[in-house]
């Protein structure tokens, strides 16, 4: 997936009419921890707290180009994606109504309500939810906001440009690894599109839940495969089935595709708190969770990772810090 110069300066537009950029930052001890350099992207620092908001910001803005007549929107989420149709389609006055699983984060589930969504709850997976959106859209004549597309992945895509032209004048320049967490993969996708745009050779890592690994086997197979989700963490990659057009990014783009446990991922988000003092909800702590499993093999180096979001809830967050060892 490429866009052109046009198209990412377009992008970058419309999102900093909504948002200013995110930083990167360089935390000591993390290096300390880890024996490397690592810069964080804190895409928890957006106004939807996830970086999924800079797409539904792009998306909405073709939206309202192309299909001007659309007034009402409809899609499924475990919640970041959520937030951003939320987000953007109160921007441009549109009403969206979002399907989650039953059992999803209540404090998710606040916030988008909180952006005038309507919420509805069905079924115990997001593959369910996702099945009853699309039941909805044609019964109801709503327009499906889908969650993995071309225009979500242009806007997300300004996160990573943020992140390479930021370091392409820090010391050493840009990462030798970036750890990008999946859930359906269009952090992925703009990741890479991000590398080719800025013209750098930082190595790109895939980073599923341990609990859901259908990307990582259908990136070994060579084929799109199915695979159970029973991650309780990590709901932001909580994927069953992969994206046709985003598993073909990363069997090409990716350096190496990775798996972490919910435990790996609690870990995670108690150093994040500690070294950094920022929130992470488990996918968000995903790429750091990667780092700390490959330590050796990046030790000395300059690591990439991307804190793609903070929203979880407090409860859990709590339950996290109390199993510190």
């Amino acid at each position: 997936m490429r866009f052109t110069r046009e198209e990412i300066e377009a992008a970058r537009r419309t999102v900093y009419a909504a948002m200013p950029p995110t930083p990167q930052y360089a935390w000591p001890l993390l290096a300390q921890r880890l024996g490397c350099t690592v810069w964080a992207k804190h895409e928890n620092h957006t106004p939807a707290g996830a970086f999924k908001v800079r797409g539904g910001l792009t998306y909405f803005e073709m939206l309202a180009r192309e299909q001007p007549a659309v007034r009402r929107v409809i899609s499924a989420t475990r919640g970041n994606h959520g937030q951003s149709v939320g987000f953007a389609a109160r921007r441009h006055g549109l009403d969206a109504t979002i399907v989650v699983p039953h059992g999803n984060s209540v404090e998710k589930n606040a916030a988008m309500r909180a952006l005038g969504v309507t919420l509805v709850e069905h079924g115990d997976e997001f593959q369910t939810a996702s099945e009853h959106a699309g039941h909805l859209a044609e019964a109801q004549g709503l327009h499906r906001v889908p969650s993995f597309h071309r225009e979500l992945v242009r806007g997300v895509t300004t996160a990573y440009v943020e992140f390479f032209e930021a370091l392409a004048t820090a010391p050493g320049g840009p990462p030798d690894v970036l750890f990008v967490p999946i859930g359906l993969g269009s952090g992925f996708a703009a990741a890479a599109a991000a590398r080719a745009h800025c013209g750098v050779s930082t190595r790109l890592v895939g980073v599923v839940s341990a609990h859901a690994t259908a990307y990582l086997d259908s990136f070994r197979a060579g084929r799109a495969l199915e695979s159970p989700v029973s991650t309780r963490l990590a709901d932001g990659m909580a994927c069953r089935t992969p994206v046709p057009e985003a598993l073909e990014v990363l069997r090409r783009e990716a350096d190496d595709v990775v798996a972490v446990s919910d435990q790996e991922v609690a870990e995670a988000m108690r150093v994040l708190f500690t070294d950094t003092h920022n929130v992470a909800e488990g996918a968000g702590a995903a790429a750091l969770a990667a780092l700390i499993q490959q330590r050796t093999r990046w030790a000395g180096k300059s690591v990439g990772v991307a804190l793609t979001g903070g929203n979880v809830d407090a409860a859990m967050f709590a339950q996290v810090l109390s199993q510190a060892a």
